[in-house]
């Protein structure tokens, strides 16, 4: 008797069966070292995957909190981000200035210096270091590190913030918050923090609109001992210290101070200039703190030339321009009426109008109005001046005029110049095409009525040529072809 074959697909070989399964788990575990990789070592390289549509991910704390990754930005850009994962919350950014094409030709590597490059290698963004490798702590902290001996921090996220300072991160002199728009920053001085306003393109300081400066209940600032420097605390406070000191020269506290809360911390400079704080519960962000509560003290909330009133919302300080549509006048960022063919300008003046920040203005004394206005007319680098009957300050703004705050008290009067053509082509536009309406409309009247008589005196002529022809007897009906109600007729038909 033949002995039966056995079928090797029904009955494999425990070499087979063991092959099998190593090779699922060899391909599990590469696909968890990749998704979860908490350390990028010389050699690696990584481009963006068209297929991702927000963020992709390339590295990760140990806790999976916090993830270093490709971010996409406008659908076709990409900058180099740290999310907080479960809130896909952007905390900093690498090249938030200069961003990469989300393209297969950009590519992020490490030799030492974590990369990111483009086509024809364009350099977006370095880390310039000779480091081993490249970790993500879970404070969110991004590090390239020397593993020598011991391990050396060469560079660090934390030293180079974007928007956002976040808890235990210590707030230097030399870094600045830019908020995302870059039109705003906060800094720090030698004993408080400001926040500035990039009104002037020209200008590298910008104008204070708010300055928080050291109470020093604590401690005091010893002048000479070391730099000033701020951190928010777990505590829920935002704190300044001085180096070498450990009590805080001062104390800022978010809404949860010394509440038994916890959860992740951190503060955010706003597209709209104010400062606020938040830490997450649970499953949401909640706003812990703000710098400015009310609207109008903001930095420019109506826009260029806007008006902004407590409960009112914003209009223009010209009366005579609509907000609806979201501005007042179209200006620049930039210049002055210094420059060739930058000195054609309009006046614009009205009453019941102060600065939101005057307090941190410049200005000078003055008897009257008439003399503060001559101080900006005469200066090319003045874009106005408001003035206060009641003290005689001149407040000057060297700057494209922003919001200002409206008050009931009119000895509070503004001076502003209003480039040449600023807000023009819309009115010019619309006025334009009423002006084109209204002659057609003339026109087309016109011509109606010149056809109407034309047809008119033409009836009328031919009934009294035919008259004439019969012995020039008139019968009475024909006399009231002429009547006014037989022309209202003939007119509406010549319209038809």
């Amino acid at each position: 008797m033949k002995t039966p074959t056995v079928n090797s697909v029904t009955h494999p070989s425990s070499t087979h069966f063991l092959l099998f399964v190593f090779s699922i788990l060899f391909a599990y575990a590469c696909q968890r070292t990749e998704a979860t990789a908490q350390e990028l070592l010389k050699g690696f390289k990584a481009t963006p995957n068209a297929s991702v549509s927000s963020f992709q991910a390339l590295l990760s704390d140990s806790t999976d909190t916090f993830s270093l990754g490709f971010l996409r930005v406008n659908s076709k850009e990409l900058a180099l981000a740290v999310l907080h994962v479960p809130s896909s919350e952007q905390l900093w950014l690498a090249n938030p200035t200069q961003l990469a094409p989300w393209s297969d030709r950009t590519q992020l590597f490490f030799n030492g210096s974590l990369v990111l490059s483009g086509p024809r290698e364009r350099l977006f963004w370095s880390t310039e270091t000779q480091g081993d490798r490249v970790v993500l702590l879970n404070s969110s902290n991004l590090q390239v590190q020397k593993l020598d001996e011991y391990v050396s921090i060469l560079w660090q996220s934390f030293y180079f913030p974007t928007n956002t300072l976040l808890e235990n991160q210590n707030f230097t002199s030399n870094m600045s918050l830019v908020s995302s728009n870059g039109l705003y920053s906060m800094r720090l001085g030698s004993n408080f923090i400001g926040l500035y306003a990039k009104f002037n393109e020209k200008s590298d300081s910008g104008q204070i609109y708010l300055r928080h400066k050291a109470l020093e209940a604590k401690a005091n600032i010893i002048e000479g001992q070391g730099a000033i420097y701020a951190r928010i605390n777990s505590d829920r406070f935002l704190g300044m210290y001085q180096v070498g000191t450990i009590p805080p020269v001062d104390m800022l506290p978010f809404n949860s101070f010394q509440r038994n809360i916890t959860g992740f911390v951190f503060l955010r400079l706003e597209s709209d200039g104010n400062l606020k704080g938040y830490y997450r519960d649970g499953s949401k962000w909640i706003l812990d703190y703000q710098a400015i509560s009310d609207t109008c003290e903001l930095p420019n909330p109506c826009g260029s030339y806007g008006l902004c009133r407590a409960g009112s919302g914003c209009s223009c300080i010209d009366n005579r321009t609509d907000y609806s549509s979201g501005s007042c006048f179209e200006s620049t960022s930039s210049g002055d009426f210094c420059s060739e063919g930058e000195d054609d300008y309009w006046v614009l003046r009205r009453k019941g109008v102060e600065l939101p920040f005057k307090e941190l203005m410049r200005y000078e004394m003055t008897s009257y109005l008439e003399q503060c206005e001559d101080i900006c007319e005469k200066n090319c680098s003045c874009w106005g001046a408001v003035f206060n009957n009641g003290s005689g300050f001149c407040y000057i703004l060297d700057y494209p005029i922003q919001t200002l705050l409206g008050v009931g008290d009119e000895s509070k009067m503004g001076y502003f110049k209003v480039r040449e053509g600023a807000g023009k082509k819309k009115m010019d536009v619309g006025f334009g095409v009423g002006i084109g309406v209204l002659c057609g409309a003339i026109v087309v009247l016109i011509g109606a009525i010149s056809f109407g008589s034309c047809k008119i005196w033409m009836r009328r002529r031919g009934v009294k040529q035919i008259l004439e022809d019969e012995d020039g007897i008139s019968p009475g009906p024909y006399k009231d072809l002429a009547s006014a109600s037989f022309r209202s007729i003939e007119m509406c038909n010549a319209r038809r």
